[in-house]
């Protein structure tokens, strides 16, 4: 067993400042394909990121060999990069950027996911792809679950001592339809994911069984439809859809390491300017936007950020107005500017970035049955299907999976192919109703940052409506 604080006290004096993050991490995959059970593959990682300070700059060295010796070699090459860096460095940094924090954090879990059998969760998973063999146009059916157990435990030469565990469940049922050369795909969460903190519970055979008719049924359905119609009318999103918009045209402009250039060569920057903050008018006053770690089973909640920085909700966008980034300590030591607790790493190999965590639409007043009632002509989007968006996270076109016709305040036919597309600030001041539900989804594959760092996002949105959207077909 690694002992952290013995390790830490035998590194104490070489460096202004240290840290240790230790990270393991048990990764499962689930997946039926057809009936039939296709992969079950289970994987483990650990390992310890050291970081220093050193002559006003970070250095970062992490290792796989976790004896005493290992660690203490690691330390070595992580001083070595922090004075070489500290010779260019472009701004100086201090302990202060690494707050004393204490504490643990456990996901909110009913039933450990060790007392799920391998076996009960397939056998669920067959029972899934068939209820969905509803017609012999279906051709393809699957059911997929991946499940992460994750354990963050810090210690610093400052007196930080914070553990994290994370139990963490992403699952997918899709089925495919095909006819005369059409093939139409309805999954349950637009290629994203249903992504919680959560425990077994989450495998509730009846709720699965029930969601993959439906979808098997929805992909026929889009066979015989029409295209989405080419015109501008008002667009009603699902809060699946709403989870990419938001994590692409609010939560990725928002980042402070993108605003500050540092992500232009790979991930791309941002429209947002920093003076900005507090002056532009993001979208209409309907629009609250909140950074929240703290709800309870969303994909990215937690205590403290890779810093120690504590994690507590924050309004990003308030009345439509642009209020705060995301940026962690040192990013909003660069811009002077506040920020949020998001200084986070993918594991224990990837030094911390500005990263999104939950990234949530507030929920308005309106209720569901109202908005599609106050529509004269428009459609309905669910289920993300492709998406394309600029450098700056300006410009973008969306496709979902699965569209209805709103006509004269009531749902009519089934459109496929439905895409939508608009430049960010004008789509958002676009926003006539928010309901008063939302829905929690996310994403298990958000990349950014060289070398790549794969992390994981929660949001929690509520049905969308928005006005003069352009929209077409295929």
């Amino acid at each position: 067993m690694l002992h952290l604080e013995r390790t830490m006290n035998s590194l104490k004096g070489a460096a202004d400042w240290i840290s240790l993050r230790h990270v393991t991490e048990k990764t499962t995959f689930r997946t039926v394909r057809d009936e039939k059970p296709d992969r079950n593959h289970i994987s483990f990682d650990q390992g310890v990121m050291v970081e220093v300070l050193v002559d006003g700059h970070f250095g970062f060295a992490g290792t796989s060999d976790l004896s005493e010796n290992g660690i203490k070699r690691a330390l070595h090459k992580a001083v070595s990069i922090a004075k070489a860096a500290a010779l260019h460095k472009v701004h100086s940094f201090s302990a202060e950027h690494r707050p004393t924090a204490e504490g643990k954090y456990s996901s909110p879990v009913v039933k450990s996911l060790d007392s799920f059998s391998a076996k009960e969760i397939s056998d669920i998973f067959v029972d899934a792809t068939r209820a969905m063999n509803v017609s012999d146009k279906i051709v393809s059916r699957s059911a997929t679950a991946m499940i992460v157990e994750t354990h963050f435990h810090t210690v610093t030469s400052s007196g930080s001592d914070f553990e994290q565990r994370f139990s963490i469940v992403s699952t997918d049922f899709s089925a495919t339809a095909g006819a005369g050369g059409e093939m139409q795909t309805r999954s349950d969460s637009g290629g994203l994911a249903r992504c919680l903190q959560i425990g077994a519970e989450v495998f509730d055979r009846a709720s699965i069984i029930d969601r993959s008719k439906k979808l098997a049924d929805e992909a026929v359905e889009l066979l015989s439809a029409e295209n989405c119609p080419d015109t501008a009318m008002d667009l009603l999103l699902a809060p699946d859809q709403m989870t990419l918009q938001v994590h692409e045209s609010i939560g990725h402009p928002l980042e402070y390491d993108r605003i500050l250039g540092d992500e232009r060569n790979y991930a791309g920057w941002s429209f947002v300017k920093p003076e900005d903050f507090g002056k532009l008018q993001y979208g209409s006053q309907l629009m609250n936007v909140t950074f929240d770690p703290t709800v309870s089973d969303a994909m990215a909640s937690y205590a403290f950020d890779d810093s120690g920085h504590k994690a507590t909700k924050e309004f990003l966008i308030h009345d439509g107005l642009l209020m705060r980034g995301l940026g962690g300590l040192e990013s909003q030591s660069r811009l002077n500017l506040p920020g949020v607790a998001n200084f986070r790493s993918s594991s224990w190999n990837r030094a911390p970035i500005d990263r999104m965590a939950n990234i949530n639409l507030e929920p308005g007043t309106s209720k569901l049955e109202d908005m599609i009632a106050s529509v004269e002509r428009g459609v309905f989007m669910q289920a993300n299907k492709s998406w394309s968006i600029d450098d700056y996270r300006n410009k973008f076109q969306f496709g979902c999976e699965y569209g209805k016709l709103i006509e004269n305040g009531k749902l009519t036919k089934t459109v496929k192919n439905p895409n939508y597309r608009g430049t960010t600030v004008k789509f958002w001041n676009n926003l006539k109703a928010v309901s008063e539900v939302r829905e929690t989804f996310g994403s298990p594959f958000c990349g950014k940052g060289e070398p790549n760092q794969v992390i994981r996002v929660g949001h929690t949105n509520p049905y969308c409506l928005f006005g003069n959207v352009e929209v077409f077909g295929a």
